[in-house]
């Protein structure tokens, strides 16, 4: 049993291996086009993680390198159609009601990205809610069109939430993780490769888990 762990480690940690598990979770979304883009009314951008009490930053918490991509893409596409920002997550520690994500992230694009954000949604904690309590808010604004950005390996899931609000989302995804070639160095384990076979397990389990839940044939 030790031997197969450390074979099937081995195995996720080779950048090659984690691309076959990469790489069909991005076929299933694509670049944002100019005539997609077009279509949105509102901006929402999701959270990722963060990194507590950053001292660079006066000790307060700061969105981590995943979620920082997600903004740097959403602040370059305010900047090119000038729609509004929404940023969502919660995610609130205890005792801390103001220190969402959420918040974070606004911080960030203001600040970091010269970027404005409209609406700050700091309630919710995973994807699903990310989407409900998002369209919540935008339904007030009349806005039903929106651009989505995630990375490109969650946006399958972020679609699948979307679709049950009602709102038309339209797909922004940053951050293709997928090898554009392969070459001896794919086979050699990394930490980068079992972090990528890591993440595209986690979205193959999210969305097997969302399509139990929401396919009505498996209610009967």
């Amino acid at each position: 049993m030790a031997g197969i762990g450390v074979a099937l480690l081995a195995l996720l940690s080779m950048p090659a291996v984690a691309d076959l598990m990469v790489r069909p979770l991005e076929d299933m979304t694509a670049p944002l086009t100019a005539a997609a883009r077009a279509q949105g009314q509102a901006i929402v951008v999701l959270a990722a993680g963060r990194l507590e009490r950053a001292p660079e930053y006066g000790g307060v918490d700061i969105p981590d390198y995943v979620a920082l991509a997600r903004l740097r893409y959403a602040a370059r596409l305010q900047h090119e159609t000038g729609l509004p920002v929404l940023v969502s997550g919660g995610n609130v520690p205890a005792g801390e009601p103001d220190n969402s994500k959420a918040r974070a992230m606004a911080a960030a694009l203001r600040d970091d990205f010269r970027t404005p954000v409209r609406w700050i949604e700091g309630r919710s904690e995973n994807t699903e809610q990310n989407a409900l309590f998002s369209a919540e808010m935008l339904r007030g604004e009349r806005i039903d069109r929106v651009l989505v950005v995630t990375d490109a390996m969650h946006m399958p899931r972020a679609m699948l939430a979307f679709a049950q609000t009602g709102l038309q989302a339209i797909a922004a995804p940053t951050m293709f993780f997928r090898s554009t070639g392969f070459d001896a160095q794919s086979l050699l384990p990394s930490a980068e490769g079992l972090r990528r076979s890591y993440y595209a397990s986690y979205e193959w389990i999210g969305l097997l888990w969302y399509a139990l839940r929401l396919n009505p044939a498996s209610r009967t």
